[in-house]
């Protein structure tokens, strides 16, 4: 096991834990303010991209994204424990699930093609496939046992729209020619012992690469919900 994975693991189940006591602590505020904050950091390494690169195409698409942490930040701000998990088992749950499917099993059914060669080389179809699976399934499961398919039937979408929110901030990462998206903040003194925090000075992305997922999916659960 290499040592990426190994913090990778460490640093998600320690982020894991501390949403669980927020979500279940003072009404779930605790919870709140972190996303928040998350989101805040997020968008501060966003704003460094353009010290990389910029131009009009990266400007309509840091838009997009600042708008998608607006309305990640609204909808966790509105919405109660019961629903978060919708979001926690079909986001979190896809993104665990096709990293793990596609370090396991990457390669062995589809030997030759990615799914999203051009924005994303390293996913793979067994990791995805597997992925949306497993959260689509664990969504169902959740609903089935005490939710309500007439009013929570959106939230099936968490999978998909997981991947979805992952493409387009690989595809943003792309266009600036950033590999992860806290490399040039990793760097400034100030920023660096908060990005270490999300395993951020291992290489494998910092703030942004842990909400991307969520805040598309939640600002499109959002919409859903206003219409």
């Amino acid at each position: 096991m290499d040592r990426n994975f190994k913090v990778r693991v460490v640093v998600g189940v320690s982020i894991f834990i501390v949403a669980l006591v927020g979500l279940y602590t003072f009404d779930s505020l605790p919870f709140k303010i972190l996303f928040g904050l998350f989101a805040g950091m997020a968008a501060i390494e966003l704003f460094s991209f353009f010290k990389k690169k910029h131009s009009g195409l990266n400007i309509i698409l840091a838009m997009f994204e600042i708008l998608f942490l607006i309305g990640g930040v609204v909808f966790v701000s509105q919405t109660n424990v019961d629903y978060f998990w919708y979001i926690i088992l079909g986001v979190p749950g896809y993104d665990v699930f096709a990293y793990l499917f596609g370090k396991l099993f990457g390669g062995k059914v589809f030997k030759k093609s990615r799914p999203f060669p051009h924005v994303s080389k390293n996913k793979t179809w067994e990791g995805t496939i597997l992925g949306l699976t497993m959260a689509i399934g664990m969504v169902a499961i959740k609903m089935a046992c005490g939710g309500n398919l007439t009013t929570d039937w959106m939230y099936l979408l968490c999978g998909p729209l997981a991947l979805m929110g992952d493409l387009f901030e690989s595809y943003l990462k792309r266009t600036f020619g950033v590999k992860d998206s806290n490399e040039i903040l990793i760097k400034n003194k100030f920023f660096s012992l908060l990005e270490a925090c999300v395993g951020g000075s291992e290489g494998h992305g910092g703030f942004l690469d842990r909400v991307d997922s969520c805040v598309f999916a939640c600002t499109v659960l959002l919409v859903i919900s206003m219409l």
